[in-house]
């Protein structure tokens, strides 16, 4: 069936929702790029005479798509090389959604996309939908063919897997640069009692190299280990320099609505450290460096203009 130029106008509109939506339900923006041309794929095929309301049809268009790929996800990082960390999105960028409230801004930061994980596909479907984008449980029940009473207990459910009594601090651009710059600074410094003053006692260090780069197997945790495998990693090395492409320049950036540190080699973002930083220090360091999941990073990163970087470059 042919789309005429409203029905066009009328998924572009909706785009930026869903890629917001997709993005929080798979982790990957590549994953929901593919997601949302899916659904609209479907749109230029369905009968547009008979759906009465867009937004609702595309949205469980999407959110389906969305649940058949996780379900193929869980299967494939089975056999995932090292850990599976969630793609990073800089600050600006469209896949973010809204961000009005702490609900949706936790929603999307890389430490609740990788919670996330535990998540069942149907649980992960009612939380982002009830949290990040204020469905009742009516319409998510309607959206997923379910009860209205299952929706409920699905949503407490996911809730409760979750919980946690740590909240991030809220930062600015200017304040992330601040803090990105006392963790590098901390970090270069060779001195691991610097950067334990910086973290929390039950810190958790992840790094995801998907098999292209290195990283460590499993999640590093407590402070003075995580301290101790920084001092480490960002000791300056001819074989570290060779395995991400070349030397990098370091920035400080926003990603997913908290402090990241950028490694740019060349014209290409090589890795993105994403902090979670709360009231007690630094709770969580995110170590993205799988050339596949920077893709989308690396072009807007070039499309912004990230300024100057940082002073004590490796």
């Amino acid at each position: 069936m042919l789309v005429g130029a409203r029905e066009v106008e009328t998924f572009e509109g909706a785009r930026p929702r869903l890629e917001a939506i997709a993005y929080r339900l798979l982790g990957s923006a590549a994953d929901a790029e593919d997601a949302v041309q899916d659904t609209y794929l479907r749109w230029q095929s369905a009968d547009h005479a008979l759906i009465a309301t867009p937004e609702a049809w595309l949205t469980k268009v999407l959110t389906n798509l969305c649940l058949t790929r996780l379900t193929s996800a869980r299967a494939r990082r089975e056999t995932y090389v090292g850990q599976w960390l969630p793609e990073p999105v800089f600050a600006g960028d469209r896949m973010l959604g809204p961000s009005d409230t702490v609900e949706q801004r936790e929603s999307v930061s890389i430490a609740v996309l990788t919670l996330m994980e535990r998540l069942s596909p149907r649980e992960r479907a009612v939380y982002v939908l009830r949290e990040a984008f204020g469905y009742a449980h009516g319409e998510i029940a309607e959206l997923l063919d379910l009860t209205e009473v299952n929706c409920q207990q699905i949503h407490r459910r996911a809730k409760q897997h979750l919980a946690t009594d740590r909240r991030r601090a809220e930062v600015d651009a200017a304040a992330a640069r601040r803090i990105v710059q006392e963790f590098l600074a901390a970090a270069l410094s060779g001195r691991t009692d610097s950067l334990v003053k910086l973290l929390t006692e039950d810190v958790v260090s992840a790094g995801d190299g998907g098999g292209v780069v290195f990283s460590v197997p499993r999640p590093v945790t407590g402070a003075l280990r995580v301290a101790r495998f920084l001092r480490t990693l960002f000791r300056p090395t001819d074989a570290k320099w060779e395995m991400i492409g070349g030397r990098p320049e370091l920035f400080a950036a926003v990603a997913n609505g908290g402090p990241a540190l950028v490694m740019v080699v060349g014209d290409r973002v090589a890795a993105v450290f994403t902090l979670e930083v709360t009231a007690e220090g630094v709770a969580a360091v995110h170590a993205q460096a799988n050339p596949a999941k920077l893709e989308r990073a690396t072009r807007q990163w070039a499309a912004s203009g990230p300024g100057e970087p940082l002073s004590g470059n490796w």
